[in-house]
């Protein structure tokens, strides 16, 4: 028995499960694009998988609906693969382990990928089906939206007929996002040298328990960055008390804002309690900081078993605490036209310690392209300074709001008369596909939508099963219309 085959809409809970049954974390893509090949075939649907393991299927109108105008549904195939550190879940290999309580469902140790897993398992329930009416139906499903939407900037779109597209990518019930930031991922390289250790002792520090987050859609919640917090706390440490850095690294994917970093140093044994005091004193301070936001914030300092004769010598060391303190991070502009908007941010969302150097990857958003470019510079001049370099890829446009989009009209109208109240039209500081999808379509009418998922890119993320099955008669109410 499946766990979720007694929820409505069933064809759509099935093919979820199915989805969260195939690992498919960004770059990790190959079986999720052979399902759904397999799914075309199966059917008789024509289909295209190319060499970025991108899909679109097609599926001609039914009976009533041949003269109008087709439609793309569009998802992406990737999912935020994260897990507790206590899970023994191999993300790149083991089916997640779905689970529901009757109002939402969820994966147990994990993320459970209903962004943008829903969107896939919402088109292929529609693929599937033998009663519901449609007009030519044109499935974009990418790949790596999660790391750069680097299958949408990929895909060859021109096949396609349609000139409307419904983004299924969103994560909140009651709102269509019309418009959306541009991005680019920047992947800063401090170099480092290194030393013989000084005769001591070695300590972990480790900043944990944070709430993390969508570091588009949650960034104005000011959640803390663990990296940076990290970063903060061994520079006020360093002013005070002499140490090495033998390895610092912290989060997981540059979109998602940290929970958890951590750094090994070298310090002489007489130094430890003082060291220990000091950071205790840090995470009394931090924690009065962010009562408000991080109740569970943690700063702990432990002695760790030896690590090897070789530290970062003391010009490295403080170059790379230099950079934390001062690289950029969180809200950096708000919107002057759209009230509560995000317009520009960045998220240092990574960091890593190799033989030579430390690498920090960050996501830089912005609705304004100058203003984009600007916060690269600055993260690129800070880089340089400290006789590093930066590594920029994965950019993409923003979606500009369209004030004529009959698309929108529609879906505004449906939505009322569905539901008895007006559906909220806004823009979105996360980016999403639709950008991309224009510039390879021009004059593309967009509009995304969503079930309300909660907490995405998250241990904690959570699909609401009524909202699923409200958007899903929403979703065909939108394709029932003939005008």
């Amino acid at each position: 028995m499946k766990e979720l085959e007694n929820l409505e809409p069933r064809k759509v809970f099935y093919y979820f499960e199915e989805i969260c049954s195939i690992p498919h974390g960004s770059g990790n893509l190959d079986q999720i694009s052979s399902y759904l090949a397999d799914f075309a075939k199966d059917r008789g649907l024509f289909h295209i998988r190319d060499a970025s393991n991108n899909i679109i299927i097609v599926k001609e109108a039914t009976k009533g609906y041949e003269e109008v105008e087709p439609i793309i549904l569009q998802g992406h195939m990737d999912m935020v693969a994260v897990k507790k550190n206590n899970c023994d879940i191999n993300l790149k290999t083991d089916p997640l382990r779905v689970k529901t309580d009757g109002e939402y469902v969820y994966a147990e140790g994990t993320s459970l990928g209903g962004d943008d897993g829903i969107a896939v398992a919402y088109i292929l329930a529609i693929l599937d089906s033998s009663d519901i009416e449609h007009p030519r139906i044109e499935a974009v499903i990418t790949t790596d939206e999660e790391v750069g939407m680097e299958g949408a900037t990929a895909i060859d779109l021109s096949m396609l007929k349609a000139k409307r597209m419904l983004n299924i990518d969103s994560e909140e019930e009651g709102i269509l996002l019309t418009s959306c930031a541009g991005g680019m991922r920047t992947d800063c390289h401090i170099p480092i040298k290194t030393e013989s250790k000084s005769e001591g002792i070695f300590m972990e520090i480790c900043v944990c328990g944070l709430l993390g987050g969508h570091s588009g859609t949650e960034i104005h919640k000011g959640h803390a960055n663990a990296i940076k917090l990290l970063g903060i706390t061994l520079q006020q440490v360093f002013k005070k008390i002499p140490f090495r850095l033998v390895q610092i690294t912290g989060g997981e994917k540059d979109n998602a804002i940290p929970r958890e970093a951590s750094a090994i140093i070298n310090i002489e044994t007489s130094d430890k309690d003082k060291f220990v005091e000091e950071i205790t004193r840090i995470e009394s301070q931090e924690k009065n900081e962010n009562q408000s936001k991080e109740k569970n914030l943690s700063i702990k300092a432990s002695l760790t078993s030896d690590c090897g004769n070789s530290v970062f010598d003391n010009d490295s060391t403080e170059r790379v605490l230099s950079f934390l303190t001062l690289l950029p991070n969180g809200v950096i502009a708000m919107s002057a036209d759209i009230e509560g908007l995000v317009e520009t941010s960045l998220n240092v969302g990574i960091l890593e310690t190799t033989a030579n150097e430390v690498v920090a990857s960050s996501a830089i958003r912005s609705a304004i392209e100058t203003a984009k470019h600007k916060v690269n510079l600055e993260v690129e001049t800070l880089t340089k300074l400290l006789g590093g370099f930066i590594q920029t890829h994965g950019e993409y446009p923003g979606w500009q709001f369209n004030p004529d989009s009959k698309l929108r009209s529609e879906m505004v109208r449906i939505y009322k008369e569905l539901f008895g109240k007006d559906v909220k039209v806004e823009a979105l500081h996360a980016g999403l596909e639709c950008g991309i999808m224009i510039s390879k379509i021009p004059g593309l009418d967009c509009v995304s939508f969503g079930p309300d998922i909660f907490d995405i890119h998250t241990t904690e993320e959570r699909l609401s099963i009524l909202s699923t099955a409200r958007m899903w008669d929403y979703l065909l109410a939108i394709l029932k219309q003939k005008e």
